[in-house]
């Protein structure tokens, strides 16, 4: 054809097609997900929405995350529902769709004339078939559809993520991702009781979440109790229980001092100030918890005793770096007692708790078999003689109880 010459055939409906490929991929159960870009409407920092399908009550539906600048928020739909809302939202609201199937890979565009141009390939490599199972792919240990989360106010009574507990949601479903991979290499089997203690439990969100993750996702018998020093959080978090027929699930009113667990396989205390970290610890320990998860804050004991070597003084003259060498010294020398005990022990960082900016998470797994003592004790020895470290509160517990030398 020449460059003048004119074409009689209409224009194809790209739009059509690609909705067409979009519904086939869907029917043939090789949809993998689907991106919304280049958005053109009206709502403020909204970038982009991200579609994948997934099982909700043993029915498919397609999640739609909408995608802003600083969160995200989901919306569920019936496959059908959910075809009809992309077909609305291209292109009026979004100028290029992005489909990613078993077999294909398709782009819609449009330009800013409104011109369509549709770009099909073959996929290149076999991919493997999506998980269905809701919230698979983002790794999430918890379905957005548990009652209780509606219950605390992270979801709407359609089950949707409240804008403002985005970030509430991310560490609960982190807390839980790191809870599930500890007991899958702890001692503990699931044809008994797991009894977990956490101590702090404020207004419960952790708490039920452990207690619907045993009990619901892992269908272990799961005998879970929530500490909490404001009585106000005690009954409201006993009242749910109650209301969402939790068995298992209670709250107490007290501390790590006050509520001692003779018998205990899990032992959680996040944003434990100070030296109230180290009663936690000694607690996980002197009840056999075979896991210890900690958050710690604030490490005055240790700061009110370092002696800077001489070295360092240059350096730790800054109340920051002082602050920070501190946490370091006080957190080390708590996993070095927890792995003297028996525990195989990590130090890494967690999302931050809603109280505090710090994000630490100190985890300890009982080992089959514990390190030997002498190795250990000396190294701890070497580095309070370094830093003039005179007493360090959890020692002192586990020295009263003859639980180190």
């Amino acid at each position: 054809m020449s460059a003048t010459a004119t074409s009689t055939q209409p224009a194809p409906d790209h739009r059509a097609q690609f909705l067409s490929l979009l519904d086939t991929s869907l029917s043939q159960n090789s949809f993998i997900k689907l991106v919304l870009a280049k958005y053109v409407g009206a709502e403020l920092e909204l970038q982009r929405i991200i579609i994948k399908l997934m099982t909700i009550k043993d029915q498919p539906h397609l999640s739609f995350v909408y995608r802003y600048k600083t969160r995200d928020i989901t919306k569920n739909f019936p496959v059908a529902e959910g075809e009809e809302v992309i077909a609305d939202l291209l292109p009026e609201s979004f100028k290029n769709a992005h489909l990613l199937s078993l077999t294909d890979e398709v782009q819609l565009e449009f330009s800013k004339k409104g011109k369509s141009t549709l770009f099909k390939s073959k996929a290149q490599q076999e991919r493997e078939a999506p998980s269905s199972e809701h919230d698979r792919e983002k790794k999430r240990f918890l379905e957005l559809t548990r009652p209780f989360l509606t219950d605390l106010g992270v979801t709407n009574k359609q089950h949707e993520l409240i804008a403002a507990m985005s970030r509430k949601w991310k560490q609960i479903n982190k807390f839980i991702e790191v809870f599930s991979h500890a007991l899958s290499t702890s001692p503990l089997t699931l044809d008994r009781p797991i009894k977990v203690a956490d101590f702090g439990s404020g207004k419960g969100y952790l708490t039920f979440a452990i207690h619907d993750y045993l009990r619901n996702t892992l269908q272990a018998e799961g005998e879970v109790t929530g500490v909490e020093l404001r009585e106000d959080m005690v009954n409201l978090c006993n009242t749910a229980a109650e209301r969402l027929e939790h068995p298992g699930l209670v709250f107490k009113h007290g501390d790590v001092r006050s509520v001692a667990p003779s018998d205990l396989d899990v032992m959680i205390a996040l944003h434990a100030c100070d030296i109230a970290t180290d009663y936690a610890i000694h607690t996980g320990i002197r009840s056999g918890a075979a896991i210890i998860m900690c958050s710690p804050c604030c490490h005055k004991q240790i700061r009110l005793q370092i002696q800077s070597p001489t070295l360092l003084r240059p350096m730790l003259q800054y109340g920051l770096h002082m602050g920070q060498q501190a946490e370091m010294v006080t957190d080390s020398l708590r996993a070095l007692y927890l792995e003297v005990c028996g525990y195989e022990t990590k130090v890494f960082e967690f999302i931050s708790l809603e109280h505090t900016n710090k994000n630490k998470m100190i985890l300890a797994v009982k080992r089959a078999e514990p390190l030997k003592q002498t190795e250990l004790l000396a190294k701890i020895q070497q580095l309070k003689e370094f830093y003039g470290i005179q007493e360090h509160c959890l020692e002192t517990l586990l020295q009263a109880d003859g639980l180190i030398g």
